[in-house]
């Protein structure tokens, strides 16, 4: 397979961060491959800041693609059919143009395999026409398209208009019949920022063309409060947060605009299982204030795939990866199981896809109403 950004050379690689040199690594809601990374698109709010790869604005190739997609599926958190892959998710847009053909030979190798996993495609770029052939001649891998959506207008914080990501959701959405689904990946939900009346009804406008929608807030972290503080951007809330922040007060608001509509979802697993007619893969419906949103029918494909694992089937699934070894299997309830033992969170999702179950860790406890959110803007929260 050719590579069409730049490919770095082993001396280029080694003088990256460390993060940035795994190529696959296991994030919430995928196992993320990650070859090429840079982004021109300057969203101030970007996951880059955390990577060290804020200044990687050219868009480069770690290796290529053929060589990425073996070290995807040969890694070993990769599960054939069962783990889900999110594709260029972390440092670059997957259709910038020269990163375009990139997304698309890595979905045709994944697809010439027979695999079946879902295949996650997050973007806000433009999208053309062909797209829809081209992503219709995939049959086995299950993609979605996710089209990040915000409505902010404040140039200096998302340079690139969130109406290319509208045009683009429209456009792929559009033929009644076709392999692929769109999900409206409405985020970062900021308050005072893109949350007045005004933006909220313009996303439900916006999400009737989409097969699902999920809405969600801001990954406020260290770096890149420090960059706000920097360049004098106005800051949305006064603590930085370890997970995505949405006040209470927010999600109301926008349970409120949706009220009625029956494809509205907190988690993107939900969103994006819905689309596909199949049961979470994250295993949430324990979770049950998760579901008070969601279509009676899909409530019901969920509970009959709602398996509460035992201890020994927990320890039967992590005993091939070594840095499980020191796994402790604190409880067990419907909602989840709770382990510790865990050095970092990689292991932890490949225990909750391979089960279909939610895995928590005893030292981030999941508060209930939260979803595993940020305290930040909730006034009460209880373990």
């Amino acid at each position: 397979m050719p590579t069409f950004v730049p490919l770095l050379n082993k001396e280029q690689i080694s003088r990256l961060p460390d993060r940035a040199r795994e190529v696959v690594e296991y994030r919430k809601s995928g196992l993320s491959l990650n070859h090429v990374q840079g982004c021109p698109l300057d969203c101030a709010y970007c996951i880059r800041h955390t990577y060290g790869l804020w200044d990687a604005r050219q868009p480069r190739a770690l290796m290529t693609d053929a060589e990425a997609v073996a070290e995807l599926v040969n890694h070993r958190y990769f599960q054939p059919h069962v783990t889900p892959v999110q594709v260029f998710n972390r440092a670059t847009d997957p259709f910038l143009p020269a990163v375009r053909p990139h997304t698309f030979a890595v979905l045709e190798d994944l697809d010439a395999r027979g695999l079946r996993n879902h295949v996650l495609v997050i973007t806000r770029h433009q999208m053309k026409p062909e797209d829809i052939d081209r992503l219709n001649r995939l049959i086995s891998v299950k993609v979605t398209l996710l089209f990040t959506y915000s409505g902010i207008e404040n140039k200096d914080i998302e340079p690139y208009p969130s109406h290319v990501a509208a045009e683009s959701l429209k456009l792929m959405s559009a033929p009644r019949e076709r392999q692929y689904r769109t999900v409206l990946y409405w985020r970062p939900l900021v308050p005072g920022l893109n949350d007045s009346p005004e933006h909220l009804d313009r996303a439900y406008e916006l999400s009737q063309h989409a097969d699902a929608t999920v809405f969600t807030g801001l990954f406020y972290r260290d770096q890149i409060a420090d960059y706000y503080r920097a360049n004098k951007l106005p800051e949305p809330y006064d603590e930085t947060a370890r997970r995505k922040i949405v006040p209470e007060t927010l999600e109301r608001r926008v349970l409120s605009t949706f009220a009625g509509g029956e494809s509205l979802f907190r988690k993107t697993s939900c969103a994006v299982s819905y689309a596909h007619g199949e049961p979470d893969y994250n295993g949430h419906y324990g979770i049950r204030e998760l579901c008070d949103i969601c279509p009676l029918a899909q409530l019901d494909l969920c509970a009959s795939a709602h398996r509460v694992p035992t201890t020994d089937g927990i320890r039967e699934v992590a005993r091939t990866l070594p840095e499980a070894s020191g796994l402790v299997v604190v409880d067990i309830t419907e909602r989840a199981a709770i382990v510790s033992g865990l050095a970092e969170e990689q292991p932890r999702y490949y225990l909750q896809h391979a089960l279909g179950f939610q895995v928590h860790d005893v030292r981030h406890p999941h508060h209930d109403r939260q979803h595993g959110r940020a305290d930040i803007g909730w006034k009460e929260p209880t373990s």
